[in-house]
């Protein structure tokens, strides 16, 4: 047998791999934001059903998150990725193809399965990196779910300008009809990619030791370890994890014992302040705030696309600066931009108001029935909220849903570019701080023996924040209003930033091992 010689780009090349299960994860989450303008008139959905399609995913994805960890401790972490990227292709099918809206939350929540990628590539990345770059390599998996974002937004766009071409060749795919089933299908090509490409890579030294196969274990870590830190890594790991075999009962019990209460509560407190500060609102649902702006909707889907540059960018930000600046800074620099963001795009929603002229209901959809807006005629509603309710008393409440954006578009008196202000500041914010920091956290202040189990406690909490926002903000929209709706995101920014300055300590350049004992006391 050839003897497995060190390359020192190995564990590079590997969590470069590892990682497209962000950019799966990340294309999956944001893609749903060009859909739901078209699926609304579609399938006659009002805001919860709305919300339940777009919070469908995550809502699975608290279960698997909650089993991730055990599976991915009992069978591998290999195995689980294999798994997640099957799913993740089913799911991207069953939504292109989907009869009706049952069926499209159903393929979708499949998709939801596949988030538990989410923890499980970052939990095998740290396990495979030197603890030098851990930060940066774990974080990669962060830059890939900004990729991602990124790609399925310019991919909507493109997809919208298609359908809106008169090509023959896009009207004989069915672009012109099936927009929002093209850009649900466009998953199935990296989902084969990922699952193809995961078939090569090495079960992880620290899984392998740990479930006593030792010899496996120096075989891997000679792969991606110099020669003389390969015993010296395997003692550590073995020394970490030496009651690793106890069952699921004694591993939970002991993420749940005082030693561990730190690191726990740690997890918990960034993992939901990760999500109830909005950003899978502005992801999930970015095209539709931007409609709220009045920029219409091909300008709203152009403007979505400078979220995921946006996100590219910072997120390098992030990676280039975590194991120098560390973990707490740039969290608590990035919450304070999440405040004040928030808070922006808060303001300038409050500052709009909406009033409707002949001219601005002649230029309206055909569709719409121009007659009945009459009453509302030179009428001037200071918020959103009272505009769109004297649009559904005269229009009837789905109509007046299936045309909103045309309507706000029709007439809201705003400066756009402060809301994109808000919203571009927001993103950037986040994307330097709590969206890579948190899986870094998350990879590294668990112990190595219960390091699933706890992550998936820890993703659960995550999970269930990211359901209720996706779930609940389109009703907020429609019945808090626009700049109450952001407020509130601000609220909560600041007491994220509260408790996480309180509560975590730095964990940059320290092993794993380092960590454990550290949190421990």
């Amino acid at each position: 047998m050839t003897e497995t010689r060190y390359r020192p780009r190995n564990s590079v090349n590997i969590a470069v791999l590892v990682a497209l299960g962000g950019f799966l994860f990340g294309f999956d989450a944001s893609v749903i934001s060009g859909v739901v303008t078209y699926i609304i008139p579609e399938f006659s959905l009002d805001e919860l059903e709305v919300g339940l399609v777009v919070a469908a995913p995550t809502l699975a994805g608290i279960a698997a998150g909650l089993m991730a960890g055990p599976v991915a401790d009992f069978i591998g972490r290999k195995k689980v990725l294999l798994i997640l990227a099957a799913l993740y292709t089913i799911s991207a099918l069953g939504s292109a193809f989907a009869p009706n809206y049952l069926t499209l939350v159903v393929a979708r929540g499949i998709g939801g399965f596949a988030f538990a990628s989410l923890g499980i590539a970052p939990l095998y990345i740290a396990e495979i990196a030197p603890h030098e770059r851990r930060g940066f390599l774990v974080s990669f998996n962060q830059f890939n779910i900004m990729i991602g974002f990124s790609v399925a937004y310019f991919a909507n766009y493109f997809v919208l300008q298609l359908s809106q071409s008169g090509a023959g060749w896009a009207e004989m795919f069915g672009m012109d009809r099936y927009a929002w089933r093209w850009m649900l299908g466009l998953e199935i090509l990296p989902a084969s990619i990922w699952l193809a490409g995961l078939l090569f890579i090495p079960e992880t030294p620290r899984w392998l030791a740990l479930n006593g196969n030792i010899e496996g274990a120096r075989k891997v870590l000679a792969g991606i370890r110099p020669r003389e830190r390969v015993e010296t890594t395997l003692r550590d790991i073995l020394e970490s994890g030496s009651d690793a075999g106890g069952s699921l009962a004694k591993r939970l019990g002991e993420v749940l014992s005082p030693k561990l209460r730190l690191p726990i509560l740690i997890g918990i407190t960034v993992g939901v302040f990760q999500q109830v500060t909005g950003i899978n609102a502005v992801y999930f649902y970015a095209p539709t705030i931007f409609e709220q702006s009045g920029v219409g909707t091909n300008a709203a889907f152009a403007q979505a696309t400078l979220i995921g540059i946006t996100n590219i960018v910072f997120t390098i930000v992030a990676m280039l600066s975590i194991d120098r600046l560390g973990r707490k800074p740039l969290l608590i620099i990035g919450l304070l931009g999440i405040v004040a963001s928030m808070g922006i795009a808060g303001y300038g929603f409050q500052q709009a108001t909406y009033r409707l002229d002949e001219t601005s209901i002649e230029q309206l959809n055909q569709d719409i029935d121009r007659d009945a807006l009459g009453s509302l005629v030179g009428i001037q509603y200071d918020n959103d909220l009272d505009f769109k309710r004297a649009a559904e008393s005269v229009l009837g409440a789905q109509e007046a849903r299936n045309h909103q954006a045309a309507l706000v578009q029709a007439a809201i008196v705003v400066n756009p570019t402060i809301v994109l202000i808000g919203i571009l500041g927001f993103v950037a914010s986040f994307a330097m701080s709590l969206g890579p920091v948190m899986w870094v956290l998350f990879s590294e202040i668990f112990p190595n023996r219960v390091r699933g189990v706890a992550l998936g406690i820890t993703s659960v909490f995550n999970s269930v924040s990211s359901s209720i926002v996706q779930f609940v903000f389109p009703w907020e929209l429609a019945h808090l209003g626009n700049a109450l709706t952001f407020y509130i995101f601000a609220a909560l920014g600041i007491l994220g930033l509260l408790l996480i300055n309180r509560l975590l300590p730095e964990t940059k350049g320290k092993s794993l091992e380092e960590l454990e004992a550290l949190l421990a006391r």
